[in-house]
């Protein structure tokens, strides 16, 4: 049985690798192959020939397995969690694990290494702050603000504080630039404003600023005057003034002025220095140097304030102009007395009792009126204040309520005033010519001398 079985074996395998074997195995012709191998005689020893004729040594074929590429991501088990390669660190374009960004850089140890950290690598380093000095312009943008600020709130304690605190990032050499521009904003102010800068200066000396500062800052100011002179025509009279103030708050020497006069050539710091030289020593100088500026706003009495208002609305009549009128009512920097204005305007026009002047007053009104320099409750309070003053005002003159009358209703016309306060204005009481008892007789007046 063995015997029959084992040629079988070895004939099928002899027929399985026969796909697979060398060229150099020995084959049997056709006519062998296809008769069964029980059935031919020598079967058994053809077969043991063959298997007997193949190498040892080469190797046996074995049942093909999965090829599988270099870079695939897939499992070679067949079998994986799902999970991208390296936890999402590899593949192209890919730098890192996702928030690798946020963690820490490790330090290098190299100084010309872009990542040195001189500080994480010395431990006993300590730094302390260092003071940036500011320049020029960043001192004079800073002296400017203030300044402005100061203008609104006229508290010089305010600006000694914030330029003591700002005193160490500013220069020695450069804090004779908070006068300049100190000086060079109130140029571009009102009296008011430049009376205030000189009591700035005043409380600012011996607090942060030095004589020295002062005296180089007028002295830059003197070589600057051909520039301050295109935007401000009267700089030379003004800083003349600023210079002598000074002289009477002690923040100048006296010898200052005599000591500039031969050395400057400027024409206009000339004009300067002889007129700071003319308010010092003119008798009682010093006394009326407090007024230099003049005494400005709600501190000036109210007879000068009318006075001033009654010699505005004259030259307005000369002149016709509404712009210069306007302008000066703003210089008196009385905006809350400006009901005078209206008041003295109506009575001028009732006691010149023509229709220019009558004309020439409205049209003023309706001018400030539109410019908002006049307001319509100060127009309003003038127009009543006329009203309370007409029993008097007809005593000079007659037809009063008549002229009173006509200028209501062309103030009316013009949108000048309410429609109340046109109903408020008195009428004076008609003279009856025709008596209640007389029977409708009209009433004559007897001429003395003759009888009808």
């Amino acid at each position: 049985m063995d015997a029959k079985l084992a040629p079988t074996k070895a004939s099928a395998m002899a027929n399985g690798e026969a796909a697979g074997a060398p060229k150099s195995f020995k084959r049997s012709n056709s006519l062998q192959d296809k008769t069964p191998a029980h059935s031919k005689p020598g079967a058994a020893a053809a077969t043991a020939r063959r298997l007997r004729s193949i190498s040892i040594s080469e190797p046996q074929p074995t049942k093909a397995q999965p090829k599988f590429s270099k870079n695939s991501r897939k499992s070679r088990s067949g079998f994986g969690r799902g999970l991208p390669k390296k936890g999402g660190a590899g593949g192209k374009g890919v730098w890192g694990k996702p928030g690798s960004e946020l963690d820490g850089v490790a330090s290098a140890v190299d100084s010309h290494d872009p990542n040195y950290d001189s500080e994480a690598m010395d431990d006993d380093v300590e730094l302390e702050p260092v003071a940036v000095q500011l320049t020029a312009d960043e001192v004079k943008r800073l002296a400017e603000t203030l300044v402005l600020e100061y203008f609104d709130h006229g508290d010089t304690s305010e600006v000694d504080r914030a330029l003591t605190e700002s005193w160490d990032v500013i220069s020695i050499k450069l804090r004779y630039l908070v006068v300049v521009a100190m000086v060079e904003l109130a140029m571009d102010h009102k009296a008011s404003h430049r009376e205030m800068t000189s009591v700035l200066i005043s409380d600012l000396y011996q607090e942060c600023l030095t004589q020295t500062d002062i005296c180089r800052g007028f002295e830059a100011l003197l070589e600057q005057l051909p520039e301050l002179v295109l935007d401000c025509p009267d700089a030379p009279e003004i800083l003349g003034n600023f210079m002598a103030r000074c002289i009477a708050d002690d923040c100048l020497p006296p010898k200052y002025l005599s000591g500039h006069k031969g050395k400057v050539e400027c024409r206009l710091a000339i004009k300067a220095l002889d007129r700071a030289d003319l308010l010092v020593s003119s008798p009682q100088g010093m006394s009326r140097l407090d007024n230099v500026w003049g005494t400005g706003g709600a501190r000036r009495p109210v007879r000068a304030l009318v006075s001033q208002m009654v010699q505005l609305l004259q030259e307005y009549l000369s002149s016709a102009d509404c712009d210069e009128a306007i302008r000066c009512l703003k210089e008196l920097e009385v905006p809350h007395f400006h009901h005078e204005l209206v008041y003295e305007a109506v009575t001028m026009a009732i006691e010149r009792s023509d229709r220019r002047s009558t004309d020439e007053m409205v049209r003023l009104l309706k001018t400030m009126y539109g410019a908002c320099v006049l307001t319509t409750n100060q127009m309003d309070e003038g127009f009543l204040r006329v009203y309370e003053a007409m029993p008097d005002t007809q005593l000079d003159v007659p037809e009063a309520y008549t002229l009173l009358e006509r200028i209501v209703t062309l103030a009316f016309q013009k949108g000048v005033i309410s429609r109340d306060t046109m109903r408020r204005m008195p009428t004076k009481g008609r003279k009856r010519f025709v008596s209640e008892g007389d029977g409708g007789r009209i009433k004559v007046r007897e001429a003395p001398g003759l009888v009808f």
